[in-house]
């Protein structure tokens, strides 16, 4: 019997290379020191779900197209009056991806969406935690090619944190930029 392929994301072989260019620049002795990406977590408000709570079966499928993981659906843990919001109800979504999807995910994300949001110069280059955590802000789900423009009830927004294992933002800086995230030149 022939052994089965397994399938390896382009950004995963790449990132051998880029592990070897962050060795040589930071002087890692242990190839555990290495930084690498943890997850990608991908969270959507769905505010106006309080009204409809059809809304919020609209943004699971849209976020399960772009991501290929089905996400859980957050829930209120207080309620509050000025907003008509009661304790449980559904207010947004979520999704935390990790290993192959990952890695897909954030080559769709750079190559693919990014390009595609309207008057884009590139991210924000500190947007970092502090410990190598970097977090942005999509405007509109309608950047990504697994929505259909015609299909879309509501332009959404949505936050994307890529998690790193690295102790810095330097490092985790150079470690996006060695996937090619399209930084702004300073």
């Amino acid at each position: 019997m022939a052994e089965a392929q397994t399938y390896v994301p382009r950004l995963r072989t790449r990132y051998d290379e880029v592990r070897k260019q962050l060795q040589e620049k930071f002087g890692y002795k242990n190839v555990n020191e290495i930084p690498k990406l943890d997850k990608i977590v991908i969270n959507v408000g769905v505010g106006d779900a309080v009204g409809d709570s059809k809304r919020i079966n609209k943004v699971v499928q849209e976020i399960t197209a772009i991501s290929g993981q089905k996400p859980v659906v957050t829930r209120a843990k207080k309620s509050i009056a000025g907003f008509k919001l009661r304790e449980g109800m559904p207010i947004g979504v979520k999704v935390t991806l990790r290993s192959q999807r990952m890695y897909e995910f954030l080559d769709r994300l750079v190559t693919i969406a990014l390009p595609r949001v309207r008057d884009f110069r590139g991210v924000n280059p500190k947007s970092f935690d502090g410990r190598g955590n970097y977090a942005m802000g999509l405007k509109e789900q309608i950047v990504f090619p697994e929505i259909s423009y015609d299909q879309v009830e509501i332009v959404r927004g949505m936050d994307i944190i890529i998690c790193t294992t690295a102790k810095n933002d330097d490092e985790a800086r150079e470690l996006l930029r060695g996937f090619d995230m399209p930084f702004v030149q300073n």
